[in-house]
């Protein structure tokens, strides 16, 4: 889980750059950056550990992708500045051109990230202490609609200021990007449902037992 956490998170830094459309049933068409389509996958895994292992070991998974993502940022880094070859079929203008911003682009979302995470992981807890261990459903979605709105602003927010998107654009990307991070973790409620099946199962865990693992 760790892993692919880590690898939905870095992947989600690296496409960014690239916006789609998506006409969701003539209701509202999305207007968002490919880089929310695995980053919903995050807070599903948080949510995840979260109810198996506990708070700590998600608080770790979320630390480790922060270091993760300063990591992939440096090999960005040192790729851009060395010199391509005159027969490299990417030459150093196409590679800024698409990896150029990433440096404003993994602070914004790192930011966003380690805001809209420790969030999600602290409102998860609380609603599991409110509701006594009771209602997953509930805490998977009311914890994660407030730190996914969370991040959405504060990703696109950093992005206008640092004009790599106009102002103009602010309010439409804000409402899109939300509603289809709602939308995503309204969708994987059932899967979450499943996993916490399979892993109580696994490891026969009783109902609203946490599995305390501590390494040295």
């Amino acid at each position: 889980m760790g892993a692919l956490f880590i690898a939905a998170l870095v992947a989600s830094n690296l496409i960014f750059k690239k916006f789609f459309y998506w006409n969701f049933f003539d209701w509202h068409t999305f207007e968002i950056s490919v880089g929310v389509l695995p980053y919903p996958v995050t807070f599903l895994i948080t949510d995840l550990i979260s109810e198996i292992y506990g708070k700590k070991k998600a608080n770790q998974v979320v630390i480790s992708g922060m270091f993760a993502s300063v990591f992939s940022l440096l090999i960005i880094y040192t790729a851009s500045v060395v010199p391509a070859t005159q027969w490299s079929p990417i030459d150093d203008d196409l590679f800024q051109k698409v990896f150029g911003a990433t440096t404003l682009a993994v602070f914004a979302s790192m930011s966003a990230y380690l805001i809209a995470q420790l969030i999600d992981i602290q409102l998860y807890h609380f609603w599991k202490r409110k509701t006594k261990g009771k209602h997953l459903w509930l805490r998977n979605n009311f914890s994660t609609f407030f730190s996914q709105f969370i991040d959405t602003f504060t990703v696109v927010f950093l992005l206008c200021v640092f004009k790599e998107i106009s102002w103009e654009l602010f309010g439409g990307l804000l409402v899109s990007g939300f509603l289809f991070k709602v939308l995503i973790a309204a969708i994987d409620t059932p899967f979450l449902y499943f996993g916490v099946y399979l892993f109580r199962k696994k490891f026969k865990l009783k109902p609203q037992q946490e599995l305390n693992i501590d390494y040295i």
